[in-house]
């Protein structure tokens, strides 16, 4: 049997198996007794709410899980890839164009298998704990408008990828790295007034004490706001978050109106407090970086791959050209199953240096804000608001949490101010 095949197969199979013990390692680690850190905050109804949310979400994870991976199976096996690929090249088209109808058709495929199981998760799950928000109207708009970003940003973006591969040689990793790199910063650079207003709206944020109590700690703290907004996240979900987006001066700071309804001001500021941290130990440029190193790493492991026939031949392909040049776009998606370990490895790595991060920017935030138990309060009132799990499992957050469990963060911040 073909090396890939059976590798891809064994690592699909070995992902599913790790994914469903950590999840039930992690519905183990419950704990029934609210902790000491949350007694009055959580009661014993809303507690064991919280629990049931976990336990829901979680086995309803693992049943989505159980049914793509035989279904991804069967598409490999059966010779699926191979059906979208004569689909592909029926139109007649050269290399490119066929490559993009080929990353169309799998594209439309995914979207039509995770439809279903986002709309139980959405009017389901999420309604059944009080969170959705979201109407028909905004969930099927949601879809078609990722679906017109990723035709508008991402088939350019995967052309080009493929004409570098096809024409420029051995340097083809290091072109596509640069353009894609170039690409992301750009979009980073104008998401805050280009991309992300298609999905929520961005209104100033009214004069007042909660805008000038922001802007008095942004000067105390000497930090250059180019614009405080606040997001009607209430039109998806009860559920509240923060943020910093965009660079240079389309850089904003973003507040869920489900956030400034449920918090005080002095809690909004020790939040805002934790995002000017982020930026102040440079948190948002290494992660920027990491994530440049982390595709320069994978353009060129996949310049090593994309010329193997085995590779094909594990789909069901033959490395048969396509105006003079091999199917490099099929190659391309193939690869991604061999990637997988390696970006796994990536994520691990990257989790933990985020999560360090967490620590620093909370850090910051109690050093910088006048009563520094207002952090801790704001931590409390979003871990109940949005039924966190108080007790994840090591391994859950070792593999998964880009965040320290909530207590964890609470004990560092304590031992901060004492």
């Amino acid at each position: 049997m073909n090396v890939y095949l059976v590798f891809i197969i064994a690592l699909l199979i070995f992902s599913y198996l790790l994914e469903v013990l950590v999840e039930v390692l992690n519905i183990r680690h419950i704990r029934t007794t609210i902790p000491e850190e949350f007694e009055g905050w959580f009661d014993e109804g809303k507690y064991a709410k919280s629990q049931r949310y976990l336990k829901d979400s979680t086995w309803f994870d693992i049943l989505s899980s159980s049914i793509m991976l035989p279904l991804s199976l069967a598409f490999i096996l059966l010779g699926g890839f191979r059906v979208f690929d004569d689909l592909a090249r029926s139109a007649g088209g050269g290399m490119i164009v066929t490559g993009l109808l080929f990353a169309g058709l799998l594209m439309i495929l995914a979207q039509g298998v995770s439809i279903p199981f986002s709309i139980y998760s959405t009017f389901v799950i999420e309604e059944r704990y009080g969170f959705n928000k979201t109407t028909p109207k905004t969930f099927v708009l949601d879809i078609v408008k990722g679906l017109l970003l990723s035709i508008v940003i991402g088939a350019p973006v995967f052309a080009g990828v493929l004409w570098f591969f096809a024409h420029a040689g051995s340097g083809a990793w290091f072109y596509s790295w640069v353009a894609v790199a170039v690409i992301q910063l750009f979009l980073l650079y104008i998401s805050p007034v280009v991309i992300l207003p298609l999905f929520n709206k961005f209104t100033p944020l009214e004069e007042g004490e909660l805008r000038d109590g922001i802007v008095a700690y942004a000067d105390q703290e000497q930090f250059r706001l180019k614009g405080i907004f606040k997001i009607d996240g209430s039109r998806r979900s009860s559920k509240s978050n923060a943020y910093f987006t965009g660079l240079g001066r389309w850089k904003r700071i973003a507040l869920f109106d489900t956030l400034i309804e449920k918090h005080s001001i002095s809690e909004l500021i020790a939040v805002l407090a934790h995002e000017v941290g982020h930026y102040r130990h440079g948190h948002i440029r290494k992660q920027i970086l990491i994530s440049l190193a982390s595709s320069a790493l994978m353009f060129y492991i996949l310049s090593i791959f994309i010329t193997r026939p085995g590779l094909y031949q594990a789909f069901g392909l033959e490395m048969t050209p396509i105006g003079g040049a091999p199917p490099i776009y099929a190659g391309m998606v193939f690869f991604g199953f061999l990637y997988a370990p390696i970006s796994m490895v990536l994520g691990i790595i990257t989790s933990f240096l985020s999560r360090k991060y967490e620590y620093e920017a909370d850090a910051f935030a109690a050093r910088t804000i006048p009563q520094r138990e207002d952090m801790i309060t704001a931590l409390k009132k979003l871990s109940v608001d949005n039924l966190s799990n108080l007790s994840p499992h090591p391994l859950k957050v070792f593999l998964d949490y880009s965040h320290p469990p909530v207590l964890e963060r609470i004990r560092a911040i304590r031992a901060e101010t004492d």
